[in-house]
């Protein structure tokens, strides 16, 4: 059956459903036609059909409207909308609604970007996004206000929500003069709603509403944490912006990373949200400042460990200066498993895509160069038991390399089907 007729399928069921109910109504009010079904004529009788009909029809036209509401509501058209479109609206949100539920884990550019190719295949996700920031127009913000830093849940958002291109450039627009220069809107929209809501949870949710974001966006902890990095030549750096600089200036290797204050809590909607997951994302992202600060809230790491959700990690494609400098790709998952379970990662996502020379000469002066895999990483991830999926997974745009979120997306959807299939096998 081809996909063009599948949405007027799903219109056709409700009107179905509602004929149904009219027909029961028809047979319970009419002593002509309840004669001409039924032999004996019950009150009863009668009553059921009466009364089944009408609940069909409400149902049919409850069922009808949310539909519509909801396929409005996320798919945000402009200007008049045509049966059509409509059909394809209500059917698109059907059918993403039914699709696996991913936690995707970790901050900054790469979270978004891959959010941004989640949200084609699935309405089911919730981003778990680091409160660790400490820098930029986030920092101020934090300082000033006492809030937990709003730039990578705002990133996160964005990158979920169904809204006009207008809103969405107003509201990652930076201010470039006065004294709200290098100031994001965005960011302080999110914390006026702060300010209103007296919450920074509630904060996150009534942004999220306004925006009509797919799925949900959840800080990691509500607690003011502050990051540490210990450098292998035992210096302490604090402060998530000054680990890179500082790590950079004592030409060291990070350690390991631990926060303050030392007990933390998840969200209960987050610790739910893993439970239930049946695919779980670690990065893309900053290894040490975006992606392991939320396996340092209490317990985080064992609720995702015990999850019996599949459990992806997606390295970056390039290293950070002061960060994962000279780092492979079984470097990045060494400090994962680290900061976490030796268990924690069934499989490893990985770029194999040559990028071209004109592009990484840029980031070669930055001192950043490919996420390589060697045939070494390959044989220490398979002692581990974690697959590898290689693929060509860069976009570059205006010569900045990224992941291409809508292939790493279908990898994951696949993944996540395939695993389901012989769970449900088994």
């Amino acid at each position: 059956m081809g996909k063009r007729i599948k949405p007027k399928i799903i219109i056709g069921s409700w009107v179905f459903l509602g004929v149904i109910g009219i027909l029961f109504i028809t047979l319970g009010l009419s002593s002509f036609m309840y004669n001409l079904v039924m032999t004996n004529s019950h009150t009863n009788f009668k009553m059921f059909f009466t009364i089944t009909g009408i609940l069909l029809v409400l149902i049919s036209v409850k069922i009808s409207i949310r539909s519509i509401i909801n396929a409005v509501k996320n798919n945000k058209p402009n200007g008049n909308i045509g049966k059509e479109e409509l059909n394809k609206m209500i059917y698109k949100d059907r059918m993403l609604s039914k699709g696996p539920k991913i936690v995707a884990i970790g901050g900054g550019t790469g979270l978004s970007i891959l959010l941004r190719g989640l949200k084609e295949y699935t309405s089911n996700i919730t981003a778990i996004v680091t409160v660790a920031d400490d820098g930029g127009g986030s920092g101020i913000l934090r300082e000033d206000l006492g809030m937990l830093p709003p730039g990578d849940i705002r990133s996160c958002i964005l990158a979920l929500a169904n809204t006009e291109p207008t809103m969405e450039k107003i509201l990652q627009y930076r201010f470039k003069e006065g004294s709200l220069k290098g100031q994001n809107f965005g960011n302080l929209f999110i914390a006026a709603m702060n300010e209103i809501y007296g919450s920074f949870e509630l904060a996150i949710k009534e942004t999220s509403n306004v925006l009509a974001v797919t799925g949900k966006v959840l800080p990691m902890t509500l607690d003011d944490v502050t990051l540490y990095a210990v450098l292998e030549n035992g210096d302490i750096v604090a402060g998530e912006s000054n680990i890179p600089l500082k790590n950079k200036e004592a030409l060291s290797k990070i350690d390991r990373i631990y926060m303050k204050p030392e007990i933390t809590y998840p969200l209960a909607e987050a610790v739910e949200a893993v439970k239930e997951a049946d695919i779980i994302v670690l990065g893309p992202g900053s290894l040490y400042t975006s992606v392991i600060p939320n396996l340092l809230v209490n317990d985080m790491s064992d609720y995702i460990c015990e999850s019996n959700a599949t459990k992806v990690y997606i390295p970056n494609v390039m290293t950070q200066p002061g960060e994962t400098d000279n780092y492979t790709v079984f470097d990045h998952v060494e400090a994962i498993l680290k900061h976490s379970c030796q268990d924690l990662l069934d499989y490893v996502i990985v770029n194999v895509e040559k990028i071209p020379e004109e592009t990484l000469e840029k980031y070669k002066e930055d001192g950043s160069k490919p996420v390589i895999l060697t045939e070494e990483d390959e044989k220490k991830l398979k002692k581990l038991n974690i697959k590898i999926i290689k693929d060509n997974l860069i976009e570059v745009k205006k010569d900045y390399i990224r992941h291409d979120s809508l292939k790493a997306s279908e990898i994951i959807f696949n993944l996540s089907k395939e695993n389901k299939d012989k769970k449900a096998y088994f």
